[in-house]
């Protein structure tokens, strides 16, 4: 299978400036669903551990886009303990979320080189992750601290590197005012990979609003 250095990763969410969030009990769903994001241009996505034998979904995932989508770095998000973590980087996980800061978890993947981003609430938070060599924080919930917070957040410490996941949504003057604060990506789940594009199965119109939210965000950053 294809590994990626934490770097890579780090580089991967800077560069497309987007990280696709989904689950799905039905492995084959998610399949059509994450190659629909790959045809889009998306080459991060973070499945959730939300769901019962979601550990099985995930593992089928990793196999099928180590042969049909080699260039899509697959994550798992929603970890909330180091044994969790350390069972899905054994699986193909190639990054951690999490909604937590949990310094457990920051040791197994600092151990394996894996790249994890903890959901920080808080100045402090941020620097208790990033001297625990967190390459980029997740700000979560976002919609409760919105782009102001990432703008006070960057003018002490303009080094740290946030991704704020939950409230970001798919048009371009809500992506405008996270990157305009000064995102370093986003976290996008149900407001891009919505319910009613799984209920039609439009994996057409999901590849298409991948791909705008993606140009969306690559004219944002060479504006900035």
């Amino acid at each position: 299978m294809s590994i990626f250095s934490r770097i890579e990763v780090a580089l991967t969410m800077e560069k497309t400036g987007l990280v696709a969030l989904f689950y799905h009990p039905d492995p084959e769903i998610a399949k059509k669903v994450v190659k629909a994001c790959y045809d889009g241009g998306a080459r991060l996505l973070e499945f959730t551990h939300r769901g019962v034998y979601a550990q099985e979904v995930f593992n089928e995932l990793s196999k099928y886009c180590d042969k049909e989508c080699p260039e899509m770095i697959l994550g798992v998000g929603s970890i909330t303990d180091a044994a969790t973590a350390s069972y899905y980087m054994n699986i193909g996980a190639q990054f951690i979320v999490t909604p937590v800061f949990r310094e457990d978890i920051a040791i197994v993947c600092n151990r394996k080189k894996i790249l994890w981003s903890p959901g920080c609430g808080s100045l402090t938070e941020i620097a208790k992750a990033e001297e625990l060599g967190c390459e980029i924080v997740k700000l979560f919930p976002g919609e409760i601290y919105g782009p102001k917070f990432i703008k006070a957040a960057k003018a002490p410490q303009p080094w740290t590197k946030i991704m704020p996941t939950g409230g970001v949504d798919t048009s371009y003057e809500n992506l405008k005012s996270w990157f305009d604060a000064g995102a370093t990506c986003v976290g996008m789940g149900s407001k891009l990979i919505t319910d009613e594009i799984i209920k039609n199965q439009d994996y057409t119109l999901l590849q298409e609003q991948v791909r705008a939210v993606i140009n969306n965000i690559q004219s944002l950053k060479k504006n900035k």
